[in-house]
C-alpha cells in the first residue's frame, strides 16, 4: 500500500517525526494532492500552503478554489498567497520559472516559520527524479547533477521520492479523490515537458525498466558521490590558498580537471571553459576565462578567482590623508610603502588619483632615467589582478606616486626644499 511505503521512506530517510508540524505545498495537482491526503490520513499534523501566480488566467483562480475546498473538507488549516509573476520575473531579469521558484520557496520558508512548522513537504516523485537526472545529463553536469533529487535538502523534504506518478494515480482513483490538471503539463514547450512528454516514452520502447534502473544507479551514485565529495575537499584543502588555486599543486592531483570542475563551475563557468582553464595550466601567465560573474586569470603561480567589478571605478578603494609642514634638517623619510613625501614647491600642479594606464611612465625615486609603469610592476612580479588594481597620484600630467609603491624622483625632497607635503594611505 502506497501510505505504508510513504511512512516507511519518511523513517527511514529521518525526514521528520510523527509528532512534527508539516507545511504541505499544495498546488492542486494529483502529485500535491496525494501527498496531502497520505500524510492527514497517517496521522501527521499538516498544514497547507498555496501559490497563486496568476499566469493561467481563470485556471489559476480554479486551483485556488479548488485547495480551498479541499482542506475545507479535510479540515487542515491553509495558507495562500497572490503573487504578480510577470513583474517580477521583469524587474530580476529572469524567466518566469526562475520567479515562480524564488517567490514560492522564499514564501514557503516565511509561512514555515510564522507557523512554527518542522517541515516543508513537496511532492516530487520518482518520474521527477527520473527527468531531472537526464536533463542535467543533457545541459551537461558533474556526479552530483546525477543523483537526482535528493530526500532532503534543508528544511524541504520530499515523501513521495519512494513512488512514481503511476502509483499517484493509482492511489487517488482508489479513494476517490480528484485532482486539477495544468493544461501546461500537457504541453511540450519546456525542456522538462519535452523529456516527459517525448523523450522518456521513446527511451521506455528500448528498455521498459528505464526509470527504475535510472533511479537504482542514482542512490548507487549517493554512496559514490559521498567519497568522491570527501577527496575533492581533501584536494581543495590542499590547493586552495587566500591567493588563489596553487598551480603547482594542482597539477599533482590524480584528476586536475574534476577538481576544477567542482571548484568552478558553481560559479558559472561550463565544461568547455573548465577543459580550457585545465589545458592553460602548463601555458604562459595572461589568460583570462569569465563567466557572467566571476573570472578566472592564469597567473604564474596561482589561478586567481575573482568576481567581476560592474563598472569602472571612479573614486579609489582607500582613503589619502595629507599634511603639509615646514622642512627642517631632522625630518625624515618614512621607510614606510603607505606614505609619500614630496617636495610642496615641486608638487605644484594639478593633484588627481587615476588608475595607472598602459603608456605610463615615471622616474622611480632614486633613478635618472624613464620607466613604464608595465615594466615596473612587472619586474615587481604583481599578477594580472593587482596590476589592474593599481592607481597612480598625478601632479598635472606626471605620476609623482605609484600609489603605495614607489614615488616619481622629480619630486624627491633634497637640500633646497622649505616645505614638505606628506600623503598617507588609511
Amino acid at each position: 500500500m502506497i501510505q505504508q511505503r510513504v511512512t516507511k521512506y519518511i523513517e527511514k530517510e529521518h525526514l521528520f517525526s510523527l509528532d512534527a508540524k508539516v507545511l504541505i505545498a499544495l498546488s492542486g495537482g494529483a502529485d500535491s494532492v496525494a501527498l496531502l491526503c497520505i500524510l492527514h490520513t497517517a496521522g501527521y499534523h499538516c498544514e497547507a500552503a498555496h501559490c497563486n501566480f496568476h499566469l493561467r488566467g481563470e485556471e489559476s483562480d480554479r486551483d485556488e478554489l479548488f485547495v480551498r475546498q479541499l482542506c475545507k473538507r479535510t479540515g487542515i488549516h491553509l495558507h495562500t498567497i497572490d503573487f504578480n509573476t510577470t513583474q517580477y520575473a521583469k524587474e530580476k531579469q529572469i524567466s518566469i520559472e526562475m520567479a515562480a521558484r524564488e517567490l514560492r520557496y522564499d514564501w514557503f520558508e516565511k509561512t514555515r516559520k510564522e507557523c512554527q512548522a518542522d517541515v516543508i513537504a513537496v511532492a516530487h516523485h520518482q518520474d521527477d527524479s527520473v527527468e531531472t537526472i537526464l536533463l542535467n545529463l543533457i545541459r551537461g553536469t558533474g556526479i552530483t547533477g546525477l543523483l537526482g533529487i535528493r530526500p532532503r535538502n534543508g528544511a524541504i523534504v520530499r515523501p513521495l521520492l519512494c513512488v512514481n506518478r503511476e502509483d499517484i494515480i493509482h492511489y487517488l482513483e482508489s479513494i476517490g479523490q480528484d485532482y486539477v490538471t495544468d493544461s501546461t503539463n500537457l504541453e511540450d514547450e519546456y525542456t522538462r515537458n519535452k523529456i516527459r512528454l517525448n523523450l522518456l516514452p521513446l527511451i521506455q520502447e528500448i528498455n521498459p525498466s528505464v526509470k527504475k534502473n535510472l533511479i537504482d544507479t542514482s542512490n548507487y551514485l549517493n554512496d559514490v558521490a559521498t567519497i568522491y565529495n570527501k577527496c575533492i575537499e581533501e584536494s581543495k584543502n590542499n590547493i586552495v590558498t587566500t591567493e588563489g588555486i596553487r598551480i603547482s599543486e594542482l597539477v599533482k592531483e590524480p584528476a586536475p580537471e574534476a577538481i576544477l570542475f567542482e571548484i568552478l563551475h558553481p560559479l558559472g563557468f561550463n565544461s568547455a571553459q573548465i577543459k580550457d582553464i585545465a589545458f592553460s595550466l602548463h601555458s604562459q601567465p595572461g589568460k583570462q576565462f569569465c563567466s557572467k560573474k566571476w573570472r578566472v586569470i592564469k597567473d604564474r603561480e596561482f589561478l586567481l578567482i575573482e568576481a567581476i567589478e560592474s563598472g569602472n571605478e571612479i573614486l579609489p578603494p582607500f582613503q589619502i590623508i595629507k599634511e603639509e609642514k615646514e622642512y627642517t634638517p631632522d625630518f625624515l623619510i618614512p621607510r614606510d610603502k603607505g606614505i609619500a613625501c614630496f617636495d610642496a614647491d615641486k608638487l605644484n600642479g594639478d593633484i588627481h588619483y587615476r588608475k595607472w594606464q598602459t603608456r605610463d611612465t615615471f622616474i622611480p625615486f632614486g633613478m635618472k632615467g624613464k620607466k613604464k609603469i608595465s615594466d615596473y610592476l612587472t619586474d615587481r612580479k604583481f599578477s594580472i589582478s593587482q596590476k589592474e588594481r593599481q592607481w597612480v597620484l598625478c601632479c598635472g600630467e606626471h605620476i609623482a606616486w605609484l600609489i603605495g609603491e614607489r614615488t616619481d624622483n622629480r619630486f624627491r625632497i633634497d637640500e633646497t626644499t622649505k616645505r614638505v607635503v606628506i600623503y598617507k594611505i588609511v
